[in-house]
């Protein structure tokens, strides 16, 4: 516990039942002031600590991971601390294993979705470049292509979590793969399926989004994409699903009644102005 205590050292303390993340700071007077990552700053009598209310910090919290799978420290806090610091370093991405954990930066990121990032992923296995979208969806293809079975993503997340726009730079990298895969016959490029695929999105939205409270662009359904592909690994065709309304919860509207900064869907939004 005294190495723990020490002045800079970085511990857990339980508050509320709740590990804060805190730095220990002055150690005067038999109190322990501790200053809690998120802000707050505590101060206990060192008489009144014991291990189960100071942990001490795994090094891997401390210095923050690429994957999650690999932190010494297995609780729920740990893992918001390590979104938390690779956030504030400007990484969105952290793999949990084959998972792959996302945090919406709500602003465009320069170069992170570039033809030269495409390029850059396509060559790399999962796990050789930092966590990317791009990594993920290279993994799926390299696996329908070399095992040729069908591969799935799923993709969830409460609103506003960037699961549309995720979908969207899913299928950007595949039609990008699609296009550049060697050995297909000219008879098989499939340029138009890929962009009517691309473009079904922006139709989409307008009947299917709509504006709440948390995100301007909330879609109000989910969707199935299938994705059919030759066996030169050229897209060949597709099929978008729609499927699980959503109609409940804080969110919840209708067209009789809706809540403050609340709308039905973008297009019928239109036709009723």
């Amino acid at each position: 516990m005294d190495a723990a205590l020490r002045q800079g050292a970085r511990v857990w303390l339980r508050e509320q039942d709740q590990l804060q993340p805190c730095t220990v700071g002055s150690c005067a007077d038999g109190n322990v002031l501790f200053a809690s990552d998120y802000g707050t700053v505590f101060q206990y009598p060192k008489t009144s600590l014991t291990r189960e209310k100071v942990l001490p910090m795994h090094q891997t919290s401390v210095d923050g991971v690429e994957d999650m799978s690999m932190l010494g420290d297995l609780h729920e806090a740990a893992i918001l601390l390590n979104l938390h610091q690779r956030y504030q370093q400007g990484n969105i991405y952290t793999n949990i294993g084959s998972i792959l954990a996302s945090v919406n930066p709500y602003k465009s990121i320069p170069g992170l979705y570039s033809v030269d990032a495409i390029d850059l992923y396509r060559q790399h296995r999962l796990g050789e470049l930092p966590p990317h979208i791009f990594a993920t969806a290279n993994e799926c293809y390299c696996c329908l292509w070399k095992r040729h079975d069908s591969q799935c993503v799923l993709i969830s997340g409460e609103s506003g979590a960037g699961k549309t726009e995720s979908t969207k730079l899913l299928l950007k990298f595949l039609s990008a793969m699609s296009q550049t895969s060697l050995g297909a016959p000219a008879s098989e490029k499939s340029t138009h399926v890929e962009e009517a695929i691309l473009e079904s999105s922006p139709i989409l939205e307008a009947f299917g989004n709509a504006k709440t409270i948390y995100n301007n662009n909330s879609s109000r359904f989910g969707k199935f994409i299938q994705l059919h592909f030759s066996q030169h690994g050229h897209i060949q065709g597709g099929r978008v699903t729609d499927c699980i309304l959503f109609f409940s919860g804080p969110e919840m509207g209708g067209v009789s009644e809706l809540g403050v900064g609340q709308e039905i869907s973008h297009q019928f939004l239109k036709a009723s102005l």
